[in-house]
């Protein structure tokens, strides 16, 4: 199968490899000062599960404001240097302390950049984790020009790269303190997630300030600030519900994309090529 290369594709990929080699010195400094990193496979449920937490240190540690789309990098910044969604964005100096310093990153691991910090890791059912990156990638960045089963095959965003940041994660994750999350159970049982986080990280829970942040992340207000504000770094049709960030957000929905046979796929391809220790981080997404 012909795998679909654009432009902007490849311009994207030339951009990380460099961005990354020349931020490595930096990288690593900041995250000797970090207390944990929040990590990810993209289109794992990241957006949702970082605004929640933002919003809850936000209140918590008096902050002065609601975290909105932009604002949230505030409290919980990319682990990289964009002036407004990473470090230099972050106020974690005016919390006084009050609040842990958590960076947030996709990057595969590399004990090079993320030295021994302890690691809350979020996984999510990889057939929607596809699904939700096939949109992401085809009208949200424009990286991909291709259908769904072409997507799937590719070896930079499909089930081959799914499978290489689990592998890769999986076996850091063995030497390190850690914490296994997933879309499916914080959806299900949000504050008993949450405030599993929130010890995990440090924190003594509030259980009002945490019912608070749940609110604050609903999806469909969540939805509304990203039509209204967008998101930073990202130029794209915000009345495109399909191009939108907050496009879904159901778990279990990639029956709605994928036939039969490609869901089959996914699954089967993750058995095969999935550490055990991997395929065991798929198990908190209800996947045995």
């Amino acid at each position: 199968m012909e795998l679909a290369i654009t432009r902007p594709r490849i311009k994207a990929l030339a951009k990380g490899v460099k961005r990354r080699w020349r931020d490595e010195p930096r990288l690593r400094a900041a995250a000797a000062q970090a207390d944990a990193f929040l990590i990810s496979f993209p289109k794992s449920g990241r957006t949702w599960l970082r605004f929640l937490l933002s919003s809850y240190y936000a209140e918590a540690a008096g902050l002065g404001f609601q975290p909105d789309l932009t604002t949230t990098f505030r409290v919980l910044p990319n682990f990289d240097f964009d002036p407004v969604r990473g470090l230099g964005a972050s106020v974690e100096t005016a919390g006084g302390g009050r609040y842990p310093r958590v960076l947030v990153s996709h990057l595969p691991f590399s004990e090079r950049i993320f030295l021994d910090r302890p690691i809350a890791f979020l996984v999510r059912d990889p057939r929607d984790v596809l699904v939700s990156a096939y949109f992401h990638a085809t009208r949200h960045k424009h990286v991909f020009a291709g259908g769904i089963d072409e997507f799937l095959e590719d070896r930079t965003y499909g089930i081959q790269a799914l499978c290489r940041f689990l592998n890769g994660w999986a076996d850091a994750l063995q030497e390190r303190r850690h914490l296994v999350l997933s879309y499916e159970q914080l959806q299900a049982s949000p504050e008993l997630e949450v405030e599993r986080l929130l010890r995990f990280l440090g924190t003594a829970p509030d259980p009002e300030v945490v019912r608070r942040a749940i609110a604050a992340s609903r999806f469909d207000r969540m939805r509304t600030l990203e039509r209204v504000g967008g998101i930073p770094g990202h130029d794209y049709d915000r009345q495109d519900d399909a191009s939108l960030r907050m496009r879904n957000g159901e778990a279990r929905s990639f029956g709605k994309w994928l036939n039969a046979d490609q869901a089959a796929r996914v699954l089967e391809r993750c058995r095969a090529d999935l550490s055990s220790e991997a395929w065991a981080l798929l198990g908190a997404t209800g996947i045995h």
